[in-house]
């Protein structure tokens, strides 16, 4: 049966962005400054921005973030620390936040601050179809992006199901054939029965390999649906990010000015 013979009306939809302190290549990321204000603020201010969310939460488990959060009108819930993924953070802030049965969660990533509202519409669409239980983002990007191990990519069916997420330039093209990349945009929503059953399953061997939790997904055998997007949003890994992703967006807000 296809998604066309069997959609509805969009479920409630929810944003939760999960922000630790603790990080191995960039410790406080979530509040290191751009353009003024902490990381975690521009997420925020562009996620609510999205008139398919009915609200958008952060979910940490430092009081630094915290205050942080409050300082800036963010909602804010305390989660606990022992977290092996953000998205076990996300699941535990939606219990708290008692989020019905039947909704979507999205895991809005607090290290993207370059995010534009219309990427949010564009992951929960697809939901409008029953079948539907991961979404996630993709955008073309060149060959040279691909060789960048922090880049991930993401190789997809003629479905936009997701068939593979690595470090490496996917796919591999022999012979001179030319190959067309799409780098990861790490925004995930969840139905929240799939949300639930993504945390109870163990790490596998690939998602350890890689260290890319959205393989986990994939070995046991949860279609991802990946929404090809023009838009660009990079991700904070390093404080050398911080100058590029303030590049990109002081270009994004001046051509909608």
């Amino acid at each position: 049966m296809t998604a066309k013979n069997h959609t509805n009306a969009l479920p409630a939809c929810y944003g939760i962005i999960p922000a630790r302190w603790q990080s191995s290549r960039f410790p406080g990321k979530a509040l290191a400054e751009i353009l003024g204000k902490p990381m975690i603020c521009h997420v925020y201010e562009r996620a609510v921005q999205c008139a398919r969310l009915t609200s958008v939460v952060l979910a940490t488990d430092d009081a630094r973030i915290q205050a942080a959060a409050r300082q800036w009108h963010i909602p804010v819930v305390m989660t606990r620390a022992d977290h092996p993924s953000g998205t076990d953070r996300v699941l535990e802030a939606a219990r708290i936040l008692q989020l019905p049965a039947d909704a979507v969660v999205v895991n809005i990533q607090g290290d993207e601050p370059a995010l534009e509202a219309d990427m949010l519409s564009q992951l929960l669409a697809p939901f409008a179809a029953a079948r539907i239980q991961v979404t996630t983002l993709a955008r073309k990007i060149s060959a040279k992006e691909a060789q960048n191990p922090d880049r991930v990519k993401v190789v997809l069916a003629d479905d936009g199901q997701a068939l593979y997420f690595s470090r490496a330039p996917i796919p591999h093209a022999l012979d001179g054939h030319r190959a067309d990349y799409y780098g990861h945009i790490g925004i995930y929503a969840f139905r929240m029965e799939a949300l639930v059953q993504f945390v109870s399953l163990e790490r596998g061997r690939l998602e350890t390999a890689e260290k890319l939790e959205q393989l986990r997904l994939l070995e046991n055998n949860i279609p991802v649906h990946v929404v090809k997007t023009e838009h660009q949003s990079i991700g904070v890994d390093r404080p050398a990010d911080l100058q590029v992703v303030s590049n990109i967006m002081r270009k994004n807000d001046s051509v909608r000015k």
